[in-house]
């Protein structure tokens, strides 16, 4: 059995695209809602997925989430982002193929700009070069797996880092569908800040700065 974990806070915008593309799914999909004040439980609670409330804050909501799911395996899921076509049999074969090791989709922004492409070029490099996929992308994992890693953390940002980084890029493999992720964020911060952002922040992490301040420098 497959869960599908999608943590929100205030998601009313692209909720509903995101557990749209999941009508094929005949699994267990759980929004964990981090106290939405908008349409978001109204439309979870229109699709019919199993709805928890949970402390705000990604990495915790997506731990609670975990620990609500049923399933043998996890995929986690952003909430403005929704899966491409085939995305239920690449993760079929994944499982059949792999049940030792991660995956994650391609990543694609909806934009149809040329700095979209850009992006998504960078975007593949890194997960190349570095084996660091970004939680817009998703994450398949067996519960095996999650739990001998240790799980998610209640971080407040860089959550998905942290445990790819334990998973290790040897466990890691990319799957042969689409995460088609809102490029919203990029619109109203600039391309360029964007992006040079998320790298600051990664950059960071990867010098010992917690990610409590990464946080406060974030927002």
């Amino acid at each position: 059995m497959l869960s599908i974990v999608i943590p929100t806070l205030n998601a009313g915008l692209t909720l509903g695209d995101c557990l749209s593309a999941l009508d094929e799914c005949r699994d267990e999909v759980i929004v964990a809602d981090g106290g939405s004040l908008d349409a978001t439980i109204a439309i979870a609670e229109r699709a019919g997925v199993r709805l928890i409330a949970v402390p705000r804050g990604r990495g915790a909501q997506l731990r609670a989430g975990a620990e609500a799911a049923r399933g043998d395996w996890l995929l986690f899921l952003h909430a403005d982002t929704r899966l491409g076509g085939g995305w239920r049999e690449a993760v079929a074969e994944h499982i059949a193929k792999h049940p030792r090791k991660a995956a994650c989709f391609g990543f694609r922004l909806d934009d149809d700009a040329r700095r979209a492409r850009l992006v998504e070029r960078g975007v593949a490099l890194r997960v190349r070069l570095l084996g660091l996929p970004y939680g817009d992308q998703g994450l398949l994992i067996s519960r095996a797996l999650y739990d001998e890693v240790g799980g998610y953390r209640a971080l407040p940002l860089m959550e998905d880092v942290d445990l790819v980084r334990r998973v290790g890029r040897r466990r890691f493999l990319t799957l042969r569908a689409l995460a088609v992720t809102s490029a919203n964020r990029w619109r109203q911060d600039g391309w360029a800040r964007r992006s040079a952002k998320n790298l600051a922040c990664l950059l960071l992490y990867r010098l010992g700065v917690s990610p409590a301040r990464i946080a406060r420098l974030y927002d």
